[in-house]
């Protein structure tokens, strides 16, 4: 089976097309039904996840022409921006690079993606200004008075990731756990979206290349090449999406032990256009492997598949407010990384705008106000089998599937064009 990404446009633009989620592929494998290339001309797939990889490009107007010479540093809700590349002499226009780990000089769990979800929520961003004639003065922005932001990946949407454990005696802090990780192996933490994941569904990145349209945190946006370390046998993409267009239920910040992350997501369509993407496609999350490493030394340990995380196992965090038995610490209220477990009015609330369903509240609640089947690794290594706890999800999976379900029905709507790739970034 030999097709092309035109065809494809062109089935899709006469309605004949056929469109499913990755997600969607799978469940008909899981059946034991034969899926061949007459039943599926596009897969979506998609991913919401932990990526460091991520800075801004922010340009506006701060103050009038003249009223300063140049700016020397700038902060936005305390978070420090590399003034430049333009000097925009004299203009009162600053040109700012955010970095997505750069954390907050005001509030030690305040994060870049924490200001970047704000942002396109439509919040007021405190901007404080110092020049380089040691003249300070502060103002407000808001994204609508940004005629240029602009979202890039130096580092998104790897080909799966890998799954932690500590193999030390003494606790780590980590960016890979949102507390300290527990020593001698008694919990998993991991990443990666298995069989929805862009990148797993395409390898050998015969659809995924340069130029490729996407979207990422909801708005269009285009691949622009590998990212950093990246390689043929462990891809992952850079890119690029205008702010303006993102939905902010897909960004975010995400507290760690070892200070906050941001959160970003993608989805791309796949057009089925050779054997081999149709085989990566038909892929489910146990034929998928998930390397096991050890937090403290970095080192691979073992290899698990993502049906440890992923197969029957809960998406959504359960909530029973009626079981909480009033601890004097509510550990899940200190130690969310999203910030989305409170109390109001004496009653305990979740916020499932700000939820990532990481988990982690139904391992550290010991009423049971927060439930959820998270998985086991289940893994071998010098011979002895090892079933550890995953007790942190640093993907959030439900969220990856709905992105994946809206970028099918903007195909179907004819919302969303596929494109042919300008060249491929792998030859």
């Amino acid at each position: 089976m030999e097709s092309s990404v035109s065809k494809i446009r062109e089935k899709l633009d006469r309605k004949e097309a056929v469109v499913m989620t990755a997600q969607e592929v799978s469940e008909l494998v899981a059946k034991g039904e034969d899926v061949s290339a007459m039943d599926v001309d596009v897969v979506t797939t998609a991913t919401r996840a932990i990526m460091s990889g991520t800075y801004a490009i922010l340009s506006f107007p701060v103050n009038s022409p003249a009223h300063f010479k140049r700016a020397s540093k700038v902060l936005l809700n305390g978070i420090p921006a590399h003034v430049g590349p333009c000097p925009n002499e004299r203009l009162g226009i600053l040109d700012l690079i955010v970095f997505g780990t750069a954390h907050s000089t005001y509030e030690h769990n305040y994060g870049a993606g924490h200001l970047f979800r704000e942002l396109v929520e439509g919040k007021n961003i405190e901007v404080s200004v110092e020049t380089d004639e040691n003249v300070s003065f502060k103002c407000d922005v808001r994204l609508e008075d940004m005629p240029y932001a602009k979202l890039y990946a130096t580092r998104h949407t790897f080909k799966n990731y890998a799954a932690f454990v500590n193999c030390s005696a003494e606790p780590v802090d980590t960016i890979f756990h949102a507390v300290s990780f527990d020593p001698d192996m008694e919990e998993a933490t991991l990443s990666g979206s298995g069989e929805i994941n862009p990148i797993q569904n395409d390898p050998n990145m015969e659809t995924i290349g340069i130029g490729t349209r996407m979207l990422m945190n909801g708005a269009e946006g285009f691949v622009i090449g590998d990212g950093t370390r990246s390689s043929p046998g462990k891809p992952n993409l850079a890119g690029f999406a205008d702010m303006h267009d993102m939905d902010p239920a897909l960004m975010g910040g995400f507290k760690t032990s070892a200070g906050p992350e941001c959160i970003a997501s993608w989805a791309i369509a796949i057009p089925v256009t050779s054997q081999s993407i149709l085989d990566a496609v038909l892929k489910t999350d146990g034929d998928i492997p998930m390397v096991v490493n050890d937090i403290d030394k970095r080192t691979m340990i073992s290899s698990s598949t993502y049906a440890d995380a992923w197969k029957d196992t809960d998406l959504v965090v359960g909530f029973n407010p009626d079981s909480c038995i009033n601890c004097d610490t509510c550990e899940p209220v200190r130690d969310c990384p999203m910030n989305a477990i409170y109390y109001k009015n004496d009653r305990m609330v979740l916020d499932r705008y700000l939820c990532f369903n990481c988990g982690l509240c139904s391992t550290i609640c010991p009423g049971n106000v927060f439930t959820a089947e998270l998985g086991k690794l289940h893994f071998e290594m010098d011979e002895k089998k090892y079933d550890i706890p995953i007790v942190l999800r640093q993907t959030d999976r439900k969220r990856s599937e709905e992105l994946a379900g809206k970028l099918k029905k903007k195909i179907e709507d004819g919302e969303f064009k596929l494109n042919e790739m300008v060249e491929r970034i792998y030859p």
